[in-house]
């Protein structure tokens, strides 16, 4: 059966949305990219939005269902070359080789495992850590050159071996385990991490987790970067952990900081929305962003063509969803990071309002940026 079939008759015939989501993820009827019609099919029956904004749903089921019926992974992408200076220093590897464990590290509160990627060489000072949250259905493996980018650059990078990541628990649980970790003497990491420099950043689901790990930590993380993080009507849908909600309200995070990105052809992470956040919730990367308060430094844009899963690329494209990988998010995504956790000005000026090369470079649209030093 046609996926856009399959999920019209349902819809046809007034099944509730957790219903067909369920639905979705139980039959063999959509194959690779079941997900994404999954999402799609969350907001197409919530009949709230149906009734306010019936464009943007049809705009994302039409996106969704592209990605559903993909045929085959796309080929990786040509060499990338950066457009910019402090975009192309972050872009290639940073001074540190890296090391990884992957499953040999336990335990989150849900009993998951961790995979970490760290400087081989630890050396005699901290490190910043940087908190990974997957997708849903996602695997750390699955962002392994990403992470390794990033840990390549002095940070001590880990991620649960969780699936369903949104509610920030796991993402902190990480966090606490490093601090244990720094405090044991036999420990590879006894005092080499920085808890005073902490990160998170994820994927999709993960994406929220990044935030709700921010609005949650009690000030334990400083920045947050959700990368392609689903619009307000996918999020409540997603099942709670330990009575928390996966959804995040922007407007209530007072303190650290905040890079939003999305790809400009990603239907479930919108850029921006027709009708105001009052009628319809925050449904785009803009309202997230406008909803951020004045004292939050923050920063978004769009990374011009990537989809949702161009981010997983290793480096190129491997999957579906995906255009050409995850090489242009490299070299921004390293600078945030060193600029906010590690100090660096000159990476932090790529992102300062007005002026910053990220809010320039022709790679990305709908820039955006409050950051004044």
């Amino acid at each position: 059966m046609r996926v856009d079939s399959f999920i019209s008759s349902r819809i046809r015939r007034g099944q509730p949305r957790a219903w067909v989501s369920a639905t979705c993820l139980q039959d063999d009827v959509a194959g690779p990219g079941c997900l994404f019609t999954c999402l799609a099919s969350i907001f197409v029956s919530n009949r709230t939005v149906q009734r306010v904004h019936r464009g943007a749903r049809i705009a994302l089921t039409a996106v969704a269902l592209t990605a559903a019926v993909s045929a085959a992974p796309v080929s990786a992408a040509p060499s990338y070359q950066p457009a910019a200076p402090i975009e192309a220093t972050y872009y290639a590897p940073g001074p540190w080789a890296v090391a990884e464990r992957s499953g040999a590290d336990c335990c989150t509160s849900t009993g998951d495992t961790y995979d970490i990627w760290y400087p081989a060489d630890l050396g005699t000072g901290v490190h910043p850590v940087i908190t990974w949250g997957n997708g849903t259905m996602a695997h750390p493996r699955e962002y392994a050159y990403l992470l390794s980018h990033l840990a390549s650059w002095g940070f001590v990078v880990i991620a649960a071996d969780r699936t369903d990541t949104g509610t920030g628990v796991q993402m902190l649980d990480a966090v606490r385990y490093l601090a244990e970790q720094n405090d044991d003497p036999s420990s590879v990491f006894h005092g080499r991490i920085d808890l005073g420099a902490v990160g998170a950043a994820g994927h999709s689901q993960g994406g929220l987790g990044a935030l709700n790990a921010l609005a949650r930590g009690s000030g334990l993380v400083d920045t947050a970067v959700p990368l392609e993080m689903p619009l307000a009507a996918v999020c409540s849908s997603l099942p709670p952990v330990d009575g928390q909600s996966a959804c995040v309200d922007t407007s209530a995070i007072t303190s650290g900081s905040v890079l939003l990105v999305n790809g400009s052809a990603d239907g479930i992470s919108p850029g921006t929305q027709t009708l105001p956040p009052a009628l319809i919730g925050q449904q785009s990367m803009q309202a997230y962003y406008d909803a951020l308060p004045a004292q939050v430094p923050k920063a978004r844009a769009a990374l011009l063509g990537a989809q949702h899963n161009d981010i997983q690329g290793q480096p190129g494209c491997t999957n579906y969803s995906c255009t050409e990988g995850v090489h242009r998010y490299l070299g921004y995504l390293a600078a945030w990071f060193t600029g906010q956790l590690r100090g660096d000005s000159a990476a932090r000026g790529a992102f300062l309002a007005g002026t910053g090369e990220f809010l320039h470079n022709p790679y990305w649209s709908e820039q955006a940026s409050t950051i004044t030093r």
